[in-house]
């Protein structure tokens, strides 16, 4: 059994949903089939921007996404109205082959999303997000993740000028302002992992 195998198997036993796929072609495709109608939000995600999935599913849904603000909104009226629709979708900063998923956030929009309130949440997670353990999950998060999501961002963490690790900063642009362990899947809620057998986002 390979990791991601492992990792799905694991993700089952906590409670979740999970989809494998061997490219992002066929996950994106899936997601367009599965979300079809909906009032949907996402949670900022390189991965999700490599697949395109806002493209594909602003066709035939209504998706409030903070990276294309709607207008009179802005970036923040935008990421309010996400935590209302009915289909959130975001990724994860570390996975652990134990089934324990790790986010960081610095707005809290992507973590709020990803917790309550919505009829269905996708997690949509490429390979090189996997760790062996929890711990290894958390640090992946903190000092791979967050230094290269600051540098596309283009701020001026330390992290993210020296894109190598978290520094622990005061800087203003600082993007690791809480972290959540997903333990277990959320009660009362539909929950689906998407694992990719490629590298996708950071």
């Amino acid at each position: 059994m390979g990791r991601i195998e492992e990792t799905a198997a694991a993700l089952q036993k906590r409670g979740y949903d999970v989809a494998c796929f061997q490219t992002g072609e066929e996950a994106a495709a899936y997601l367009d089939r599965k979300i079809d109608g909906f009032t949907v939000g996402f949670g900022d995600s390189e991965t999700m921007l490599t697949l395109r999935l806002y493209e594909r599913l602003v066709r035939h849904n209504d998706v409030y996404d903070p990276m294309h603000p709607r207008d009179g909104l802005g970036f923040y009226g935008t990421a309010r109205k996400c935590l209302t629709t009915e289909i959130f979708l975001t990724s994860v900063n570390g996975i652990a082959e134990t089934g324990e998923m790790v986010n960081i956030d610095g707005t809290g929009n992507r973590v709020a999303g990803s917790l309550y309130g919505h009829r269905k949440v996708y997690f949509i997670v490429g390979q090189n997000k996997i760790e062996p353990t929890l711990e290894a999950a958390a640090a992946r998060a903190r000092n791979v993740a967050a230094p290269k999501n600051a540098a596309r961002h283009h701020y001026k963490t330390p992290c993210a000028v020296r894109e190598d690790h978290c520094y622990d900063c005061r800087s203003p642009q600082r993007i690791c302002n809480a972290q959540v362990i997903y333990w277990r899947k959320m009660n009362h809620m539909d929950m689906e992992v998407i694992l990719i057998h490629e590298d996708l986002g950071f």
